[in-house]
């Protein structure tokens, strides 16, 4: 799978009405589940290289509008991962304690060590998406959030951290399906809140948001894709293709074993 055309390009501008959600290579379901398994269990390989080598650490962040499949994709992708050298962080409405600091400072101390992969369910990216549709801080003061994001993305960058940034595209009709589902669905009902709906009303908003966030911050060193998030299938495939491909030009290797082990025999 060509994942370079989901990837957004230093300077680009993005229209996202021009993104088709629901992507696509002429692959059927079942075709793209077969190839996910394949790509899970290479994960699963390579994840544990990653923890094992200890030269490299792996940071991926997932944005979307409500329903736009975060959760999802994160159980899917990495289910096969050794959960000892994996960590997700939901990043929830800041706390009192975090608001009275910078919008980076709850961020920091969740970056992932050597040999660590550590997930961002949502980010520091909030603070130019739902500050900025909702007016939370004046508009002089998040627009100069997004050189600060680049700037302390670039420092991690150089500090030896590979990040990669994942964006769920879905489209306007199927987050309503998806919200239905949750409130029909008596198993799904505790992910809906009313507050969803009014959030819904600014659809249009989030989208010039969201647009601005990649266009802003996608850098050659840390990428932003806008995955086609209609198909859940389709949306893990990419996410997953993109995550093995990444993993395998860090070039890990195993720790040398102990001198003499070679021809050892168990008795």
């Amino acid at each position: 799978m060509d994942t370079e055309r989901y990837r957004v390009r230093p300077g680009t501008k993005t229209r996202l009405r021009d993104h088709d959600p629901d992507g696509g290579d002429g692959l059927t379901k079942v075709e793209g589940k077969q190839r996910l398994a394949t790509l899970i269990d290479e994960l699963d390989r390579l994840q544990e290289m990653l923890y094992v080598d200890k030269r490299h650490n792996l940071l991926v962040v997932f944005q979307a509008i409500d329903a736009g499949g975060k959760d999802g994709t994160i159980r899917a992708v990495f289910e096969g991962v050794n959960p000892q050298g994996v960590n997700v962080v939901p990043f929830k409405a800041p706390s009192e304690e975090e608001l009275s600091h910078d919008f980076l400072w709850r961020v920091h101390p969740h970056v992932p060590r050597k040999g660590q992969l550590t997930i961002f369910n949502r980010s520091h990216y909030e603070d130019v998406l739902v500050v900025r549709v909702h007016n939370l801080v004046p508009k002089q003061q998040w627009k100069k959030r997004y050189g600060h994001i680049r700037d302390f993305e670039r420092m991690l960058v150089d500090e030896g951290t590979t990040i990669v940034k994942f964006f769920l595209h879905i489209s306007k009709d199927e987050q309503r399906q998806r919200q239905q589902e949750r409130i029909d669905n008596p198993a799904k009902r505790w992910k809906f809140s009313r507050g969803d709906l009014e959030e819904r009303k600014h659809w249009d908003a989030y989208q010039l948001a969201f647009e601005a966030m990649v266009d802003e911050t996608s850098t050659a060193a840390a990428p932003w894709y806008v995955v086609p998030a209609n198909r859940n299938w389709y949306r893990n495939l990419v996410v997953a293709t993109v995550l093995v491909d990444t993993l395998k030009a860090m070039k890990l290797r195993y720790p040398e074993p102990e001198a003499g082990v070679d021809g050892l025999i168990v008795e």
